[in-house]
């Protein structure tokens, strides 16, 4: 039996604690619920949402140098990407805002640019999702099971 949930205070309390567990590499962490039905268009394109006071967004708007180096250690972008900072480079308005510079981030995500060349709102549209081996879904392959369940429900609702 599927519980009744307030959707607003799931987004709210998921996307607090969501880029946390992002940030932590602890994404494996992060599950929609399954009486939700997702919307591709609302989610970033891997799936996940972004929460409203993400640090590496609140740096990249306030264009604060500092509050930049400190997500870029956070995130191990240099580890992830090899990639040295650069208070230039180092920002993130949301995957899918086209209206700012992609940065670092953005720029090396694998699921990103995918989703993008396929022409799609997110990965649970995409019929390879299942066995996709990108990057983001090798480093947190909980997550990508995550996805997998919310394209489920996706497409149980869509037929």
């Amino acid at each position: 039996m599927k519980t009744q949930s307030n959707r607003r205070s799931f987004i709210r309390n998921s996307a607090l604690t969501g880029c946390t567990l992002l940030v932590a590499g602890k994404l494996s962490a992060f599950t929609f619920p399954e009486d939700e039905i997702p919307n591709p268009k609302e989610l970033n394109y891997c799936g996940y949402k972004c929460p409203k006071d993400c640090q590496f967004l609140e740096a990249s708007v306030k264009n604060d140098t500092e509050l930049k180096k400190k997500a870029y250690e956070t995130w191990k972008i240099k580890e992830h990407y090899n990639i040295d900072f650069d208070a230039k480079t180092s920002v993130c308005f949301g995957c899918k805002n086209n209206d700012k510079p992609a940065g670092v981030v953005l720029s090396n995500c694998t699921v990103r640019s995918c989703a993008i060349d396929k022409n799609i709102n997110s990965c649970i549209q995409c019929k390879n999702l299942k066995t996709c081996d990108k990057d983001l879904w090798t480093r947190f392959p909980d997550f990508h099971q995550s996805v997998i369940k919310m394209q489920t429900v996706y497409f149980e609702a869509k037929s």
